[in-house]
């Protein structure tokens, strides 16, 4: 049968949502009504309690202010004493493994940073004997000069 023969009728029947669908629609109109009046109330409440709590604001600001000053610096001071508590621990137990020879990550890096500070320290002895020498020939040289 085709399309245009079907009465309107029938046709608006075939088209309209089914009961499941107009169930799910009018909950969930319903819960955003909702949620929109109560966000209303909640923003409504918020500017009331503003408009209430201002001029107590302003008569207390010398004392709030820096009190919520001292009270941000103990806080950030409390953390950063911890932080750096385990920061020191953590350095601590790193060390203790190093020396007890159980290789902490990091530690091949460690053995090569004291490889080549001990070659440094070596060729820095020997440049430091060679130029002790160089200096005791030219004093010799210097002190037979003038004795001649």
């Amino acid at each position: 049968m085709d399309d245009q023969n079907k009465p309107v009728t029938q046709k608006l029947s075939e088209m309209a949502p089914s009961s499941r669908q107009t169930v799910k629609f009018l909950t969930a109109a319903t819960i955003g009504a909702v949620m929109l009046v109560l966000s209303g109330l909640t923003l409504t409440g918020t500017v009331i309690s503003l408009i209430i709590v201002t001029p107590l604001l302003v008569l207390f600001s010398p004392i709030l202010v820096p009190a919520g000053i001292v009270l941000f610096l103990t806080t950030t001071g409390f953390l950063f004493s911890g932080g750096m508590g385990v920061a020191a621990l953590s350095a601590l137990s790193w060390i203790y493994n190093y020396v007890a020879g159980k290789h902490p990550p990091g530690s091949d890096r460690v053995d090569y940073a004291r490889m080549r500070l001990a070659s440094k320290a070596r060729d820095v002895k020997e440049r430091a004997k060679e130029y002790g020498q160089y200096v005791q020939n030219k004093a010799q040289e210097v002190s037979q000069q003038a004795t001649s």
